[in-house]
């Protein structure tokens, strides 16, 4: 695999998230209780196994650590592909009652989707590509990148 052509700007990613952090901001204005970031760990869902493509099977290797219940809570995701996953989780946190649930999204792979996803923010559309940078990395490489870029075979 090696490095292909930047799909998206450091630039373009600072002023959306910029954007997106305004609205989330205006959003929950003057709620009572902070809100509650939820954001998916390294190693507490699995979907994609070694590979590049979704395995389609989620499984869930660390639950919340923290009660949702009767909170705004805003999960946090860098990529949807097929939605399993992201499905997945908004169902079991939606279980634990929270008083709303919201969906904050960089990347979108909307033509990929197997299950709908109820996204509130989201940063980019983004083609059928495996993609690395700004977070997002290929066997931990990548990562550190600060555009997001195409990873070629």
């Amino acid at each position: 695999m090696k490095l292909g052509q930047e799909l998206i700007s450091a630039d373009a990613i600072q002023r959306r998230v910029r954007e997106i952090a305004q609205e989330i901001s205006r959003d929950y204005q003057g709620i009572e209780r902070a809100l509650i970031l939820l954001s998916v760990l390294k190693g507490s869902v699995s979907s994609y196994g070694a590979g590049t493509q979704s395995s389609g099977h989620v499984q869930l290797l660390k639950d919340l650590t923290m009660d949702v219940a009767g909170r705004d809570v805003l999960m946090v995701e860098d990529i949807i592909d097929t939605g399993l996953t992201t499905s997945f989780l908004f169902d079991h946190v939606q279980r634990h009652g929270p008083k709303s649930l919201k969906l904050c999204v960089l990347l979108n792979k909307e033509e990929r989707r197997i299950t709908p996803v109820p996204i509130t923010y989201k940063g980019f559309d983004i083609p059928n590509h495996f993609v690395v940078g700004y977070g997002l990395d290929y066997d931990e490489l990548y990562r550190n990148l600060t555009a997001v870029h195409i990873l070629e075979p």
